[in-house]
């Protein structure tokens, strides 16, 4: 990795530090009573940032080493835990490994949460190896460079192990994942679709949730990565696509006209277009 893609990391770092407090804060995560992304208050409710097919695609995890890449606040890692798997979460910001280590204490969930960039994270956690390895949902955008990210995730994997992605899809990005000031309901495209166009500088007092503004480090950089590149990489680092999906879905309304759905998600009545994929790859 470049001088200047490591500083960029750094300061992504820096950045979910400031973050992670307003998070807690903010009722679209629901940590500490606050009312969840539903209106909805009291304890949070790990499962409801995933959608049915997941734990179609995920299968049996009991007694399953399972570990969470790029975890943030833990929630999804403590719905690994409390389906009856060994769940590690991994990130890079000691302020959020220091919440959700928190987060599952109170939740009564057995999580090791572990510090390190994920480029580290071979090292980092001692060479162990899992049966499943999750990412997702905004996760993948922070990283570079994603042949040495498919390369981590290989050496992180037993033989036979697998890799879920879920990530906002492409198109979702392209539109933008939070609506831009005074937006009306029109779907225009405001980003680049395909990856390859170098890093994207933000500079933001806030971040997706409805927190408070970020104290200290604004500063913030992105990458766009196509299926294209998510998928040549995981090949070109030995692993076999085995499913993809794209779903209309999001756990969250990105526009006002979105009606929910059965699964308690939300989806636009027209047109129907990918918000999110999935994709399940084995080693």
């Amino acid at each position: 990795m470049t001088d200047a893609y490591e500083r960029m990391m750094r300061a992504n770092q820096s950045n979910w530090d400031a973050r992670t407090p307003v998070h807690l804060a903010s009722r679209f995560y629901g940590i500490d009573g606050a009312g969840g992304a539903d209106g909805a208050d009291g304890e949070p409710d790990p499962s409801r940032w995933f959608a049915p097919w997941e734990w179609d695609d995920l299968g049996e995890l009991a007694g399953r080493d399972v570990l969470h890449l790029q975890c943030h606040l833990g929630t999804e890692t403590i719905a690994f835990a409390q389906r009856g798997a060994r769940a590690v979460g991994l990130d890079f910001s000691a302020a959020s490994v220091e919440a959700a280590t928190g987060i599952a204490a109170r939740a009564g969930a057995e999580v090791t949460y572990v510090r390190a960039n994920v480029y580290d994270a071979v090292e980092a956690l001692g060479g162990r190896r899992f049966d499943v390895v999750y990412t997702g949902k905004g996760a993948l955008c922070y990283l570079p460079d994603l042949d040495r990210w498919a390369g981590v995730v290989a050496g992180l994997l037993r033989p036979g192990g697998r890799l879920y992605v879920v990530e906002f899809h492409p198109l979702l990005n392209a539109l933008g994942p939070k609506p831009a000031p005074e937006e009306g309901p029109e779907l225009l495209l405001r980003h680049d679709y395909l990856g390859g166009g170098g890093p994207v500088h933000r500079d933001a007092t806030h971040t997706y949730t409805d927190g408070p503004a970020v104290e200290g480090a604004t500063d913030s950089y992105e990458w766009t990565h196509g299926l294209d590149e998510v998928v040549n990489a995981l090949a070109g680092a030995g692993l076999s696509v085995r499913r993809l999906r794209e779903s209309p879905e999001l756990p969250w309304p990105r526009w006002p006209h979105m009606t929910r759905t059965s699964s308690g998600w939300w989806q636009l009545p027209e047109p129907r277009i990918p918000l999110l994929y999935g994709l399940l790859a084995s080693r």
